[in-house]
């Protein structure tokens, strides 16, 4: 394994702090992205016409005035797709267009393609549909009471729950909301696909699962996956709503350009975006649990209800991770986990950045807060005493043995360098001494995943191409969203060559360069993709070890690449001299990589096995100010400790932990869905719907990686993921603003808080811990 402190002097190789490949263009406005392309000759552009209703029948639908629009070129409904009307990512339900049944406001029942983007928006308006209305499902915990499921209920279990709750000393049991939350990528979704003359489509994309693209638009077309290729060569931000939901738009476009062909886009406005694509599923959690006076947990019931909208999606699979995760950092002892797919009458929701882990382990966090109250000692000493690693205490509800822990070690570092219990002091003190502004400080853990638990999708792919000047060509099957992916991976690669990183260049992500590539998610990108585009490298680099051996007769250990340059003994060639004399003697300087992930072996009708290959862990203390008066709340202070393993870019790393932090306070803070009571989303613009703005960033934000913990299993050069898991770093701000309205009541009860805790929401918590004390 290559070492990182031999690469000083090489630009920008693993292990280095460099900006992203593109920072200069994104800041420029450089960057192209898929309606920046150049118009294509004759191109046409798409707009989607939509359901005015929840749930209903379709009982007439005149399209004539569309048709006869200003500059429209051609319409189309169900009928006229060629192949399968279906772009569900897993199982089918996900229809391309609504035909004789609508089951949201704003589901695509027919497209229209014009000579321009406001002239097919206009003529989508024209359409004249007659339904017949049926009553809509809007709401999970009806969905839960009559049993009406995208996918059928799933349960892990261990021990006997019942029994152990009964026998304990002590016993809670309660529910919490959690909101969902809508993706809010910069870019919105789009794509752009060009008839070949082969009978095929090139497709350019906003997706975070380009060879899902490719064969979902082959299906709906009729015609083998190898007519279609997609194409992406970054994204404006995804966050999991580019991994299955990017197809539909890709298909509706694909199938204009086939009955036209001609080029057409699709580019879906802010509020059509918002309306028409899924969003983090809402839950409404359950529990019972039973503990002993110390804290720990004894036995624990959860249902978990998720709001799944219309179809299956990736409903089934997000449910599924929401159980595996509920422990977060706990050992939870005697334990029964249902997992529900509820349907509703709203858009199908999808994945989301943590993929049905937040919303368990928010769960888990609040019954854990409920806990110290109920034992009227600080919560983060429940916590601590429930972690993994306290005694024999290492095996998952998933019945699997935790090998390396280091959640004892790095909570112990954060509670000193963020002096988190001088800081508690100094809040009750605080709190003792101002009736209307209230502190609240927590520390909340995360110990998360990484790795598919579906097995086939932990593989990759990867291109790499040396040419004759020694620059270096890469390709793989993972996508840049602004993560900072095409920059790690070409550092991997040039790690490997022991070259600079400017020699380096990173194409488009294409399904004719890589095949079969997995999604860009769960935090596996680099993982994946990294160890495919390494094993493309080395297999290049032995081949020239080889022939430099028996060219310059040395033994093959003497043959050193360093620096740019190559060592053969006491001879020493610049890296590209190398190269031509290995062209000269026809050595393959090209190669195809491949990496799949071992270990994975989750047997899910056993509820048991291992179905993540490491833990990635991290832990934030986050301090706040409410004001009882108005219900408004300031985050004064995050602390992060983060476990990222051997960094493979440390700058890249502590910007998405700073990124990820940020995105999840939103969703517990001020991110709220609103519908009316006839299913339409009313949170459908940035007007109605507010993300976190740079003013509500912490005033103090001290973020640091882990210092001396490698990876224990063999990722690359033993890094580890960091997208998702600083996402539920996050509720540590929720915890604290419970704790700052628990202060109302002395620290003995904490409020019902459901997330997100919005003005109106903490202040109705307020209200309902003061009149508690009256």
């Amino acid at each position: 394994m290559a070492s990182f402190d031999k690469n000083a002097t090489v630009k920008g190789a693993a292990g280095q702090s460099i900006p992203h490949e593109s920072a200069l263009k994104h800041v420029t406005g450089e960057a192209v992205y898929v309606d920046d392309q150049f118009v294509h000759q004759q191109q046409l552009h798409a707009a989607v016409g939509k359901s005015a209703i929840a749930h209903g029948l379709i009982k007439r639908m005149d399209l004539s005035q569309v048709e006869q629009a200003e500059g429209v070129v051609a319409v189309i409904t169900a009928a006229d797709i060629p192949g399968h009307n279906e772009v569900g990512p897993v199982f089918d339900g996900d229809p391309m267009l609504a035909d004789s049944k609508v089951e949201y406001a704003g589901q695509p029942i027919f497209a229209v393609a014009a000579t321009s983007h406001d002239m097919a928006r206009r003529a989508a308006q024209l359409a004249v549909v007659e339904y017949e209305t049926l009553e809509p499902v809007l709401e999970v915990n009806l969905a839960a009471e009559q049993a009406f499921y995208v996918r059928p209920p799933h349960q892990l279990a261990r021990g006997d729950a019942e029994g152990a709750i009964a026998a304990s000393p002590h016993r809670l049991s309660g529910q919490i909301a959690v909101g969902g939350q809508e993706h809010f990528y910069i870019e919105g979704q789009v794509s752009s696909v060009v008839p070949t003359e082969d009978g095929g489509m090139q497709v350019y994309t906003s997706s975070q699962h380009p060879a899902e693209i490719a064969a979902t638009v082959a299906e709906v077309l009729g015609v083998p996956i190898h007519k279609v290729v997609a194409d992406v060569r970054r994204m404006g931000g995804a966050f999991g709503g580019k991994e299955a939901q990017a197809a539909q738009w890709a298909c509706i476009a694909a199938v204009l350009a086939n009955k036209t062909r001609r080029p057409v886009k699709l580019r879906l406005s802010r509020s059509d975006d918002m309306v028409m694509t899924g969003k983090r599923h809402p839950f409404s959690n359950h529990y019972r649990v039973g503990f002993n006076d110390d804290g720990s947990l004894n036995g624990i019931d959860i249902t978990l209800n998720a709001d799944g909208g219309y179809s299956p999606d990736l409903t089934d699979a997000v449910v599924d991770r929401a159980m595996l995760d509920l422990d977060n950092a706990y050992y939870l002892n005697q334990s029964r986990v249902i997992g529900n797919r509820c349907k509703t009458h709203k858009v199908s929701n999808t994945a989301f950045r943590g993929f049905g882990g937040p919303q368990s382990v928010a769960t888990i966090e609040w019954i854990l807060d409920d806990i110290a109250r109920h034992l009227g000692v600080d919560p983060l000493e429940v916590r601590k005493t429930n972690l993994y690693g306290i005694g024999e205490r290492n095996t998952t509800h998933y019945h699997h043995t935790l090998e390396h822990n280091v959640l004892p070690e790095l909570i112990s570092q954060l509670e000193q360098s963020s002096e988190y219990w001088r800081r508690r002091e100094a809040v009750n003190e605080f709190n003792r001494q101002n009736r209307v502004l209230k502190k609240g400080l927590a520390l909340t853990p995360v110990k998360f995943g990484i790795s598919f638990a579906l097995k086939r999708m932990n593989q990759a792919g990867a291109l790499v191409h040396v040419y004759t000047d020694g620059s270096i060509h890469l390709n793989h099957g993972g996508t840049e969203m602004g993560q900072g992916l095409f920059t790690r991976v070409a550092q991997i690669v040039a790690e490997e060559f022991q070259v600079d990183i400017d020699r380096v260049q990173v194409s488009a992500t294409r399904t004719d360069k890589v095949p079969n590539s997995s999604p860009t998610a769960g935090s596996t990108g680099t993982d994946l993709n990294g160890k495919a585009a390494q094993n493309a490298a080395r297999m290049i680099k032995d081949r020239l070890v080889e022939f430099a051996a028996r060219h310059f007769e040395v033994a093959a250990e003497q043959v050193v690449f360093s620096n740019n340059r190559v060592q053969l003994g006491e001879r020493e060639l610049a890296f590209e001299e190398l190269i031509s004399l290995a062209y000269n003697d026809r050595i393959q300087l090209s190669a195809a990589g491949f990496y799949k992930t071992p270990d994975i072996d989750y047997q899910r009708e056993k509820a048991a096995g291992r179905p993540y290959y490491y833990y990635t862990n991290c832990a934030a203390v986050s301090e706040v100010l409410i004001d009882t008066l108005t219900g408004e709340t300031k985050v004064l202070r995050a602390d992060i400790l983060f476990d990222a393993g051997r960094s493979i870019n440390p700058a890249l790393d502590i910007g998405q932990i700073e990124g990820g932090f940020i995105q999840g306070m939103g969703w517990v803070t001020t991110e709220e869905l609103k519908w009316d009571d006839q299913g339409q989303l009313l949170s459908n613009n940035p007007a109605t719907y507010k993300i976190p703005a740079i003013s509500d960033t912490p005033l103090e934000f001290n973020v640091e990686l882990m210092a001396n913990v490698p990876n224990e299993s063999e990722t690359v050069y033993r890094s580890k993921g960091v997208s998702e898991p600083p996402v539920l770093l996050g509720l540590s701000v929720l915890a604290a603003i419970r704790d700052a309205v628990s202060s109302l009541a002395d620290y003995r009860v904490n409020p019902r808080l459901d997330p997100p805790a919005t003005p109106e929401c903490v202040l109705a918590a307020v209200r309902q811990l003061q009149q508690r004390e009256v």
